[in-house]
């Protein structure tokens, strides 16, 4: 049975197109681009030619883009950079509802020492601006705040909060591994001097992302050793994954635009069926401002791993929130952030499509999870209570 995979959010399948671009260079053209001799040096240029197409995408200049090894990489790098450049300055912003990537980086520096603001958010996930302009102060480092929340999909106003900081000359970071291939982002538009992305987010493979750093930023390497990147990013380059991101990079600005007229309207079919069809279901959430591919819905009084397991016998791939710390029975940092009731917040998944998904499939979901739910709740104490009530 072929799975019904909702769960884009955590990765991504490779695109064929993209697999295609880079089995000759796990095959054929295996050599070191480093190397002198030309079957090893002719793949430097092919890197080259993926940067370019990794920096199009975004609008970036083709000298700001440093191939890493994945979105945590990018992050971890943007923060120690930042803090690095100004050695002096010991507060870091950041929100509640960051990844782990960058939420648990910030905790090791708060164990190192430094202070760290970590901001607020409503109950629909949003940033509550003005404590975050009253967090901002002259011992500010870095600023490292989500382009979407990878559990919600709220996307935050990362240009209002750019200028802001561009005033204040503070640099600012912004994770956009759940953004980039999903909405248009223009970095000579957007003021960010740093942003994180992830190849197997947008259909290229796990063990590959980038950090784009704006011409002119301060910028100190977190891994050290060879010359590679120039100088700003040791280790041998990963080939081919490089390859398959840039080609994924193109085909992403390619489909941009339609993708998200059609992802959304699938989105939305799923939600406002399920909303009707299963008392006490809500949407977790600004359902204004986020990604085009996301809904995080709760379920009352059943547990969302019980609705998982549930939905894996359907074949239908879900998520109860981010796959970084899906082994963890602490219930979501996000929800929680966000306030909602620990009766939702346990039985909260979230669905994630990408362009391979089908009306057909949202269709499959909507005609089990009903029944899925109506069953779990009799099996609840609190879902029986609620039913007989």
């Amino acid at each position: 049975m072929k799975p019904i995979y909702f769960d884009n959010n955590a990765t991504t399948p490779i695109a064929p197109e993209v697999l295609n671009e880079m089995l000759p260079y796990l095959r054929e053209l295996y050599g070191n681009p480093s190397s002198m001799h030309t079957f090893g040096g002719q793949l430097h240029r092919k890197i080259e030619e993926a940067r370019v197409k990794v920096a199009d995408l975004i609008n970036a200049e083709i000298e700001e883009i440093i191939f890493t090894s994945c979105g945590t990489e990018s992050d971890n790098t943007a923060i120690m950079s930042a803090i690095e450049s100004y050695p002096r300055k010991r507060h870091v912003i950041t929100t509640r509802v960051e990844h782990p990537a960058v939420l648990n980086f910030c905790k090791h520096l708060v164990r190192k020492g430094y202070r760290v603001t970590f901001l607020p958010v409503d109950k629909f996930g949003r940033l509550e601006m003005e404590v975050f302009l009253k967090a901002i102060d002259d011992d500010t480092a870095v600023v490292s705040i989500m382009y979407a929340n990878n559990e919600t999909g709220v996307v935050f106003p990362i240009k209002d909060i750019g200028e802001i900081l561009q005033e204040r000359k503070i640099l600012f970071h912004t994770d956009a591994v759940q953004a980039v291939g999903k909405v248009l982002i223009d970095v000579k538009e957007l003021p960010v001097d740093m942003l994180s992305l992830s190849g197997h987010k947008l259909h290229a493979p796990k063990g590959v992302g980038a950090l784009y750093v704006r011409k002119g930023t301060r910028f100190y390497p977190y891994i050290i050793g060879g010359h590679q990147e120039r100088g700003r990013r040791a280790g041998t380059e990963n080939v081919a994954s490089i390859i398959a991101l840039g080609k994924a990079c193109e085909l992403a600005k390619g489909y941009l635009n339609e993708e998200a007229g059609y992802l959304s309207r699938l989105r939305d079919k799923l939600e406002r069926a399920l909303l009707e069809l299963c008392p006490d279901a809500q949407v977790n959430g600004d359902r204004e401002n986020r990604l085009p591919n996301t809904t995080n819905m709760s379920f009352q009084y059943v547990e969302g791993e019980a609705i998982l397991l549930r939905l894996n016998e359907y074949g239908i791939c879900a998520s109860s929130g981010s796959a970084c710390t899906s082994g963890s029975l602490e219930p979501s940092h996000v929800l929680r952030a966000m306030g909602i009731p620990f009766t939702a917040i346990h039985g909260s998944i979230r669905f994630s499509l990408s362009h391979y998904n089908t009306e057909d499939e949202v269709d499959k979901v909507i005609e089990v999870m009903p029944s899925i739910i109506r069953e779990l709740r009799t099996l609840s104490p609190y879902g029986k209570e609620k039913m007989q009530g």
